[in-house]
């Protein structure tokens, strides 16, 4: 049927500030530079991870594809360069 295809907004959250990503599936750059587009103090090459409840996350890398919920929550922080 010639329903076009669906592009649905999610409300997501990076360092608390409230982000808009245009698609469920993204990739942490995305995640980054959108972020980045709605004036989220961050860089591109900070370390992305999803917060995932009960003092738990995972590290997202820039290339890294996930499906992104309503309401996900994502801390971005410098780069450790003291490894």
């Amino acid at each position: 049927m010639d329903q076009p295809e669906r592009t649905r907004e999610v409300h997501i959250h990076v360092n608390e500030r409230p982000v808009i990503l245009g698609t469920h599936e993204a990739t942490g750059l995305v995640i980054k530079e959108t972020a980045i587009a709605q004036h989220v103090p961050i860089q591109s090459d900070f370390v992305l991870s999803e917060e995932l409840g009960g003092h738990r996350s995972k590290v997202v890398g820039d290339e890294d594809k996930i499906d992104v919920k309503e309401g996900s929550r994502f801390l971005a922080i410098p780069p450790d360069d003291n490894s």
